[in-house]
């Protein structure tokens, strides 16, 4: 092969002349004299197959990485689909194109970590004990299960703030606190007893369905009413789940 190339190439060189088209096939063609000559001096080498291998492996992982971590999901949000009997199906992967899309998913929502991940913990988590206890039996919840609650929405941090606006211990939003009556939304007191009072209602309405109402305080009620299912948020997802392992601990 190479004693082959070499006489195209002196040939062409004799020919060229100032002609720039010669001039750019001798380009092409030293370009693939040079990769030849790799091949050839890489196949030579006893190393050879390892080095193929190598390399093969380096480019699949390569573009593994790149359809991993580069590429998005496909489907970002919840979707609805009405049947012909009036039945509402909702999905997060939709297969059907009769399906539409109902929610779209937030940057907040796809997170890794809950929307106050940059709150600090309070280090004294018994603190506000006796006003959990007092405020869980006047609306008859378990001061356990508030507790938390509060763990995994504020760490106990009373004036903690999260991204999307909810404030205080239980993490409530400005209409949710107006809605529950709560004045100053900072204050421990008012704070607890406005979230509270809020996922009784919750219970209430989910019929007393723990990981829906948890759902709901995080995500909303009307999502969680529409899909009779914990939303397949991420955030929602892992704060039910961490709210029920902080439950179990704070088990008397």
């Amino acid at each position: 092969m190479k004693s082959i190339i070499d006489e195209l190439a002196k040939s062409c060189h004799s020919r060229e002349n100032g002609n720039p088209e010669n001039s750019n096939y001798i380009k092409k063609l030293d370009s693939c004299w040079s990769l030849s000559r790799t091949l050839i001096r890489d196949r030579n080498d006893r190393k050879w197959p390892f080095r193929i291998l190598y390399k093969t492996i380096l480019i699949a992982s390569l573009l593994f990485f790149h359809l991993v971590l580069l590429a998005g999901p496909s489907f970002a949000g919840i979707y609805r689909w009405v049947d012909e009997r009036g039945v509402i199906h909702f999905t997060n992967c939709p297969r059907d194109p009769q399906f539409k899309l109902y929610i779209r998913e937030s940057k907040d929502d796809v997170g890794g970590e809950e929307n106050n991940s940059s709150i600090p913990t309070v280090r004294d988590q018994s603190q506000f004990d006796s006003l959990i206890e007092e405020l869980s039996k006047k609306h008859n919840v378990d001061s356990a299960l508030v507790k938390a609650m509060i763990k995994a929405e504020s760490g106990f941090n009373p004036l903690a703030v999260s991204r999307k606006g909810a404030k205080g211990l239980m993490q409530l939003m400005p209409e949710t606190a107006q809605r529950m009556n709560v004045a100053n939304i900072f204050n421990p007191r008012e704070n607890i007893d406005g979230g509270v009072r809020y996922f009784r209602h919750l219970l209430s309405l989910f019929n007393n369905d723990l990981r829906l109402s948890l759902a709901a305080y995080n995500a909303g009620e009307n999502i969680v009413s529409e899909l009779r299912s914990i939303p397949p948020y991420r955030e929602t997802v892992d704060y039910v789940r961490k709210v029920l392992n902080y439950y179990q601990s704070y088990k008397p």
